[in-house]
């Protein structure tokens, strides 16, 4: 079980509103889509063998790189128990059920991914994640996002304060000034052929000694 929550959108995603949209994505149509934006990550990163997504919901960007590198060792962590147990469902996938402040990196994955969460997490918090993303990876970081020169607050689905855009990756750059960016690109919510919602990610490695 998760601890309570320690922040007002944590509770948000914990709970019901959380619960509806682990319903809501899910498709094959999803896991195509999310697999196509990944062999841009993939194919700038080289082999990766090994990755853990933070938010990972019930799994679609998770079975995307399962479909891409079906070799790969694969984990992710989620706070809402409905999205838990559908990701419980995948073979191979390591789950941890915890919020992102509660992990502990006690290993390193060549890849820690994040897509979609950050834009959620109280803007006073995101120092922490940076910190989890940057301390779970051996390698590369992977960053997709709602992007915005500057922070700002969106409404969302008739709630406040649940959904902020600003320049995460060149947030955790100014952290961490030993990352650098590898590769990143932007997904149209009008592509054709595999849409996403307007995701800017960002692909940043680590210094190699």
């Amino acid at each position: 079980m998760t601890k309570a929550a320690t922040t007002p959108q944590e509770a948000f995603w914990s709970g019901e509103f959380g619960d509806e949209y682990t319903v809501r994505n899910d498709g094959a149509h999803w896991i195509a889509s999310n697999a196509a934006l990944f062999s841009r990550v993939l194919n700038s990163a080289g082999p990766v063998k090994s990755a853990i997504e933070f938010g990972a919901n019930r799994g679609l960007n998770l079975q995307a790189l399962r479909l891409l590198s079906p070799k790969m060792e694969i984990a992710g962590v989620e706070i809402n128990d409905k999205a838990v147990a559908e990701l419980k469902k995948l073979p191979g996938i390591e789950v941890h059920h915890k919020s992102v402040f509660d992990y502990v990196p006690e290993k390193k994955y060549e890849l820690s991914l994040i897509k979609g969460v950050l834009i959620h997490i109280n803007p006073d918090r995101l120092a922490d994640v940076y910190r989890v993303l940057y301390k779970s990876s051996s390698r590369y970081v992977c960053i997709a996002e709602y992007y915005n020169p500057s922070p700002v607050t969106i409404p969302y689905r008739g709630h406040t304060d649940v959904l902020f855009k600003r320049d995460f990756a060149g947030e955790m750059m100014k952290l961490y000034p030993d990352l650098r960016i590898r590769d990143y690109g932007f997904v149209y919510h009008g592509d054709p052929n595999f849409p996403q919602d307007d995701i800017t990610w960002f692909l940043l490695e680590k210094a190699q000694s």
